[in-house]
C-alpha cells in the first residue's frame, strides 16, 4: 500500500493543478494551453511550476456582495418588529375579554 502513495499523491497534484488551471481566467507566464501541456508532460515539475508561477494573483481581501444576512439588515429587523407587533395587536383584539 505504501508503494502506491507517491502515485496517488502525483495524481492528486495533477488533477488539482488541471482543475485550478481550468478555473483560472488567466495565467501568468504562458498561455493556458502551454500550462496544461507542461502540467501533463512534465510529471511533478509542471504542476509545481503552475502552483508557484502560473496562478494569477488573487485579491487579498474577499470581495463582498451587497447582500447581508437577515439578522444584520436593519430594514429587515424593523419590518419584522412591525409584523410581530401587528400580529400581537390582532391577537389581542381577537381574543375574548
Amino acid at each position: 500500500m505504501l508503494r502506491f502513495l507517491p502515485l496517488i499523491l502525483w495524481l492528486g497534484l495533477l488533477v488539482f493543478s488541471l482543475v485550478d488551471l481550468a478555473q483560472a481566467r488567466q495565467a501568468r507566464g504562458l498561455r493556458r494551453r502551454g500550462w496544461a501541456l507542461l502540467i501533463v508532460l512534465v510529471p511533478v515539475f509542471g504542476a509545481v511550476a503552475w502552483l508557484a508561477f502560473g496562478r494569477p494573483d488573487r485579491p487579498r481581501r474577499p470581495v463582498r456582495s451587497g447582500t447581508t444576512a437577515p439578522d444584520d439588515d436593519p430594514e429587515f429587523l424593523d419590518a419584522l418588529a412591525r409584523r410581530i407587533a401587528r400580529g400581537r395587536r390582532e391577537a389581542d383584539g381577537d381574543s375574548p375579554a
